[in-house]
C-alpha cells in the first residue's frame, strides 16, 4: 500500500521512507524540485522510493498524479507552501486529514492573531497595513506601539518581517515592501522581548502533546534570520507542562486536529507569547534532532496521521537520546555560490559533528538576511543542548562559505 507525500521539507525524507517500511507502506514523492532531495535521497537505495516528476504548482496535474496510484492510502503535505493544496486534495480524494480550512487559518498569521485575541490567550490583535507607501510611523506606533513587527500574514523563513524601532527603520520598511513579493498581505503586531522557542507538537482528536522545544538564536536586530537551534530545552517540569497546557489551548482555538505542528513562541517577561503556528514538523534539521534526542523515529507519527490512526508518539516515553544542536551557515556577502571551506577539519571537533548541504557549487545567493541565504547546516551532539550548542559553534567557526558577485 502507498502513502504519497507532495513535496517535503529539505530533511526528513529518509526518516519518513523508514517510518513508511516499517508500517508496511511505500511512499511515492510528487516533485517539481528533485534536487532539493539529492542529500535525502542518497540515504536510500534506488527502490525504496518512487519519485514522480510533476508540477506541483498546478493542482489539476498534482491530482491526476494522486489518481493514477492505485493503492494510495494516505497524502502527506508537510510544508507550509503546499499544505492547504495537500489538506484540500485528501478531502477530494477521500484520505484521512486535517480539515482545509484549518490549515488556511494557521496559514493566516493576522487571523489566528485576532481570534486567539479574542479568546484571551494573546493580548494584542493584528493591525491591518492595507498600503504601506500611506501609513505613517506615528499611525503605526499608536496602533501597535514601537518597537513594532510589520510582516507577511502568509510568509516563511522569517521572509517580509520588517522590524520597526525608529524612523530609520520606517523608511527601510516601506522602501523595501514597496517592491516586495507578498505571499498573503502586510499586517502589524508588538514587537515580543524576549528569547525565542519553538514548540514541537502533535495532535490527535483535539488532544496536543509537546513533544519537546527548540531553542532559537537570532541574528542581531534588525534582522529575523535564524542562526542556531538546540533541541530539547531543559525547562523546568512545571513549566514545561504549562506550556504545553497553554499550546492545547491555543490549538484547540483554531481547530487543530491530526497534525504536527512547530509552534514559535517569545518567552516574555510576561510568559509565552505565541509568534505564529506552522501547522507543519519542523523544518531545517528539527525533525532529525527530535528522531536522535527522543531516540524514536518522529517520523511514525506522520506515517499514523496520514493513515488516520492515533499516533503512537502521544503514547510512548520519550528521550534517552544525545541532544542536538545545529547552525545554519550563511555566506558573508551575496553571490554565487564557490566552495565551502573547512569541512574536512570538522571532524576533530567533539560531538559528531556533520555536514548537510542544502545549497549546491554555482547557486545563487541573494538573501543574506533571512533563511534563502544559508548553504548548509552543521549539526553536533552533546549530553545537553546547551553543550550540543558549544559544539556546533566551535565546529561551525571551521566552516567558511565562498561566494563571488553574480556576473
Amino acid at each position: 500500500m502507498t502513502i504519497a507525500c507532495l513535496e517535503m521539507l529539505s530533511f526528513g525524507l529518509a526518516h519518513l521512507v523508514r517510518a513508511a517500511r516499517a508500517a508496511g507502506e511505500r511512499i511515492v514523492l510528487l516533485t517539481g524540485v528533485e534536487e532539493l532531495y539529492l542529500h535525502e535521497l542518497a540515504k536510500l537505495p534506488p527502490e525504496a522510493i518512487q519519485v514522480v516528476a510533476v508540477d506541483t504548482n498546478d493542482r489539476e496535474a498534482v491530482s491526476q498524479a494522486l489518481r493514477a496510484i492505485e493503492d494510495l492510502r494516505g497524502l502527506i503535505s508537510s510544508t507550509d507552501t503546499w499544505g492547504v493544496t495537500g489538506a484540500e486534495l485528501a478531502v477530494e480524494l477521500g484520505l484521512p486529514g486535517i480539515d482545509p480550512a484549518v490549515i488556511r487559518l494557521a496559514r493566516d498569521k493576522s487571523r489566528v492573531r485576532d481570534l486567539l485575541h479574542g479568546s484571551r490567550l494573546s493580548p494584542f490583535p493584528a493591525f491591518a497595513v492595507d498600503d504601506v507607501a500611506s501609513l505613517s510611523l506615528d499611525e503605526l506606533a499608536a496602533a501597535v506601539g514601537l518597537p513594532a513587527v510589520v510582516k507577511d500574514t502568509a510568509g516563511t523563513s522569517s521572509r517580509n518581517v520588517w522590524l520597526v524601532r525608529d524612523a530609520d527603520d520606517f523608511a527601510r520598511l516601506q522602501r523595501q515592501a514597496a517592491g516586495a513579493t507578498l505571499f498573503g498581505r502586510l499586517f502589524a503586531e508588538p514587537f515580543l522581548a524576549g528569547p525565542v522557542y519553538s514548540a514541537e507538537t502533535v495532535t490527535w482528536a483535539g488532544r496536543t502533546r509537546m513533544l519537546g522545544m527548540s531553542s532559537r538564536l537570532m541574528s542581531p536586530q534588525p534582522w529575523f534570520r535564524e542562526d542556531v537551534t538546540a533541541f530539547p530545552v531543559a525547562l523546568p517540569p512545571d513549566e514545561f507542562r504549562a506550556v504545553e497546557d497553554w499550546l492545547g489551548d491555543v490549538l484547540a482555538v483554531l481547530g487543530y486536529t491530526d497534525r504536527f505542528a512547530h509552534v514559535e513562541l517569545a518567552m516574555t517577561a510576561d510568559g509565552p507569547r505565541l509568534i505564529e503556528v506552522n501547522p507543519r514538523i519542523g523544518g531545517a534539521l528539527v525533525g532529525e534532532s527530535m528522531c536522535r534526542a527522543l531516540d524514536v523515529n518522529v517520523y511514525g507519527g506522520m506515517i499514523d496521521l496520514a493513515l488516520g490512526r492515533r499516533p503512537r508518539l502521544l503514547d510512548m516515553p520519550l528521550g534517552g537520546g544525545p541532544a542536538v544542536a545545529f547552525v545554519l551557515a550563511y555566506p558573508d556577502r551575496s553571490g554565487d555560490l564557490v566552495a565551502v571551506h573547512g569541512l574536512d577539519d570538522i571532524a576533530r571537533y567533539p560531538g559528531r559533528p556533520e555536514w548537510y548541504p542544502t545549497r549546491a557549487v554555482g547557486a545563487s545567493i541573494e538573501h543574506l538576511n533571512d533563511g534563502r541565504g544559508y548553504v548548509g547546516i552543521l549539526l553536533a551532539e552533546g549530553p545537553t543542548a546547551e553543550i550540543a550548542t558549544h559544539r556546533a559553534v566551535a565546529a561551525a567557526g571551521a566552516v567558511r562559505v565562498e561566494t563571488r558577485p553574480a556576473c
